[in-house]
């Protein structure tokens, strides 16, 4: 594996902002931008689900995997299985690749027991697995002025008996919410950072460059940078989560993913 020297608060690349290229894309992009490693989302494509694959990056790039994005979302539900099997095999893979963070969204509505069910199974299968699980914020789904509730128990875990969170500016972006103060909230409960941003606009789930919307991202990076955060300081990972699929002139995706790196650099001390 990697013996890549991380800094206090690592900086990774999600695979999903180099889509529809795929992993060893990810960690090639990583590797020339200066990330110290990656996020890979678990997706259709059998090279996201394979241990193999994803070690032998790691050492040809010298990039280790930060975490692994379980494939809860609505486009993945056919990936391995069960809901709770999708869980499980994240878990695996994490610990397989010697990562210990999974991100998972929480539970739609619809999935009955699990839904009922999905914080104490989150915590059964980290007690077993040492892998931790970190759910991420959603945000209500609109339709003709009204919200339907697709998410159980809430969109929002800040509320919710989840010890480790991942928060998205996107995210809370599309949710009408304040980042800045979500983020002071949890504490020492946030465990992971998708770094994106996107504007209050309904239901348009924008993932930009972060500094392009309307998210309080800088006053939050340079919260969770102070030493004091939390009790004892931010003990977590800034992914960059940003959409490059309306990339076309030649070196525009790595523009963006630079500039969002560099964007956290600065905001976090680095």
């Amino acid at each position: 594996m990697s013996e890549h020297q991380l800094p206090r608060i690592p900086v990774g690349l999600s695979s999903s902002s180099v889509y529809p290229m795929g992993v060893a894309e990810t960690f090639s992009t990583a590797e020339d931008l200066g990330y110290d490693g990656v996020e890979i989302m678990v997706t259709h494509r059998a090279e996201t689900q394979q241990a193999s694959v994803l070690n032998e990056n790691a050492w040809r790039f010298g990039l280790p995997v930060l975490s692994i994005h379980a494939p809860t979302l609505l486009l993945t539900q056919q990936v391995w299985g069960s809901a709770a099997d999708k869980l499980w095999k994240s878990a695996q893979l994490a610990a397989a690749v010697d990562c210990h963070v999974v991100v998972a969204h929480p539970p739609f509505r619809w999935q009955g027991s699990y839904a009922q069910k999905f914080a104490q199974l989150v915590g059964r299968i980290e007690e077993e697995t040492g892998v931790l699980f970190a759910v991420e914020n959603m945000y209500p789904w609109r339709a003709g002025g009204r919200e339907a509730m697709m998410y159980l128990p809430h969109w929002n875990p800040v509320d919710q008996p989840y010890p480790h969170v991942t928060w998205d500016f996107s995210h809370a972006a599309t949710a009408e919410d304040d980042s800045y103060e979500n983020i002071r909230a949890l504490g020492s409960r946030l465990r992971h950072v998708h770094l994106t941003d996107g504007w209050s606009n309904g239901f348009k789930d924008d993932h930009l460059v972060p500094g392009l919307g309307n998210q309080r991202v800088v006053e939050s990076l340079e919260l969770i940078a102070q030493p004091d955060f939390g009790g004892e300081g931010f003990d977590g990972t800034v992914v960059v989560e940003v959409s490059t699929r309306t990339a076309r002139k030649v070196g525009e995706r790595e523009r963006m993913l630079s500039e969002s790196l560099a964007f956290a650099r600065k905001h976090l001390g680095q």
